[in-house]
């Protein structure tokens, strides 16, 4: 930093602020990061990470409630002590956050609590910022800047959040169990509130507009997780629009076609918008797009040269692992590395956590017949794979699609126990362009459920083994 004026600041400090801050130490660039809220972001204080832990609680449950088929006798049924529940969340959330504090110190990243905005430019080589914290303003100077203020939550059918209306966030850091939960959306975020407040004995209404939940993935996938969920005390409601909101004192009425039903709380999951708003991004012709999501160049790079977009603000899924690459990405433009690559949103891995487990990456098989001449299809039954039947759940399946001419994977989809885990090595060989025929020829370890992708590999390349 010379002058007060440091090498770069980030706008928040969620995982694509905090990894770019730490990124930025490494190579050496004098860095401050300014968060408004909590130190980690929206995503470790209020989503990704209580959602992880109550998520965690629910597969306890299950994995007792089956333990008597392993040979082990337990007195009576489970019993959920949601207040327990609760306090270990907030203290994952806590140990999480506190760990991210920690690296920041231990990078001598600059911490700045407030909220920042852009304020009008002076000096063409700097940009000025505003961080107004207890109503007084400071100004903070920097060479360049990277927004990873990352997205609020969007209310639907013309309410408003408040009272027994939440959001995801609400859903996640509720301090009781209630008795029950109408969810508005069947994406990734809505599937997961429905599974893990169902499993641990909250009534559940998962409410979708479109005709499938989880509208991103195959529909033989989504199909399943749906059959799922009606096995985890929730009712599915796809291809159902919200007629009236109704709230009271003591419950929200919701009504879908033509049906009334209460509830003790309404979780709204149907989408977020950028948090944007008060960035003032006009005073350097930062220009936003549809969504009003900033546009940016390959490096991340927005309409100016000095400013930086990343994660939620940008194009592309809304994950956290996402903004944290392109954070990374970012940096390493700035800092002029020589052997910086820019992200291929394509090679973004997709992964649920309800139960069970979806993740994927990559095309479907009907967005990639759209696209290619000659396609193939190779999929495998986790019923198949010695691994899922040694440790009890057989449910599920790996699907790979690839090009019939060049081998090239072209998307990966998996359901079922550690599905999140197996997406990985589809991604290091998707982005690595390791093609499916050579993918089936990798030995993988025995018994493992990683074996299924090799199964899924070889019955894409016509010469499947074990089923």
């Amino acid at each position: 930093m010379s002058d007060g004026i440091f090498d770069l600041a980030v706008i928040g400090s969620g995982p694509g602020g905090y990894v770019a801050a730490i990124r930025a130490r490494q190579l050496g660039l004098s860095t401050v990061i300014v968060e408004k809220d909590r130190t980690g972001g929206r995503c470790l204080n209020y989503a990704c990470i209580p959602a992880k832990a109550v998520l965690r609680s629910a597969d306890v449950l299950e994995e007792v409630r089956k333990a008597a088929t392993f040979g082990v006798e337990l007195p009576g049924d489970p019993t959920v002590d949601f207040a327990t529940v609760a306090k270990r969340r907030d203290r994952v959330v806590k140990t999480l956050t506190g760990g991210v504090a920690g690296l920041l110190k231990k990078h001598e990243v600059v911490q700045v609590s407030g909220v920042a905005a852009f304020a009008p430019q002076i000096d063409p080589n700097v940009v000025e910022l505003s961080v107004t914290a207890e109503a007084s303003a400071q100004p903070l100077r920097a060479a360049h800047v990277i927004i990873a203020t990352g997205s609020l939550p969007m209310p639907v059918a013309g309410q408003q959040f408040g009272g027994r209306i939440v959001d995801t966030a609400g859903a996640w850091l509720a301090a009781g169990l209630p008795g029950s939960l109408a969810v508005v959306g069947a994406g990734a975020s809505g599937v997961e509130v429905a599974s893990a407040y169902g499993r641990l004995g909250t009534r559940v209404a998962l409410i979708e507009a479109l005709p499938q939940i989880l509208p991103a993935e195959e529909p033989a996938i989504a199909d399943f997780v749906a059959k799922e969920l009606a096995k985890q005390n929730v009712t599915v409601m796809a291809g159902a629009a919200i007629e009236s909101v109704e709230q009271t004192d003591t419950a929200v009425a919701v009504t879908v076609g033509g049906a009334r039903g209460e509830y003790d709380a309404l979780c709204i999951a149907a989408g977020r918008a950028p948090d944007v708003a008060t960035l003032n991004l006009d005073h350097y012709g930062v220009t936003t797009g549809e969504r009003r999501l900033i546009e940016i160049d390959e490096w991340q790079r927005t309409t100016h040269p000095r400013i930086f977009a990343i994660g939620d603000t940008v194009r592309g899924p809304a994950l956290a692992h996402k903004a944290s690459e392109e954070g990374v990405v970012a940096v390493e433009a700035i800092a002029g590395l020589p052997d910086a690559e820019p992200i291929i949103v394509d090679n973004i891995p997709r992964a649920t956590f309800c139960s069970p487990q979806v993740s994927s990456i990559g095309l479907t098989e009907e967005q990639a017949r759209a696209a290619r001449d000659q396609v193939a299809v190779g999929e495998f039954p986790l019923a198949a794979a010695g691994a899922a039947t040694v440790y009890g759940d057989r449910s599920g399946f790996v699907k790979l699609i690839g090009d019939a001419a060049t081998g090239e994977i072209l998307g990966a989809h998996a359901v079922g126990p550690k599905a999140a885990d197996l997406i990985a090595e589809l991604a290091v060989a998707k982005s690595g362009q390791v093609g499916y025929p050579d993918l089936a020829r990798i030995v993988h370890a025995h018994p493992t459920i990683s074996e299924a992708v090799l199964e899924a590999a070889r019955a894409a390349d016509g010469w499947v083994l074990h089923a």
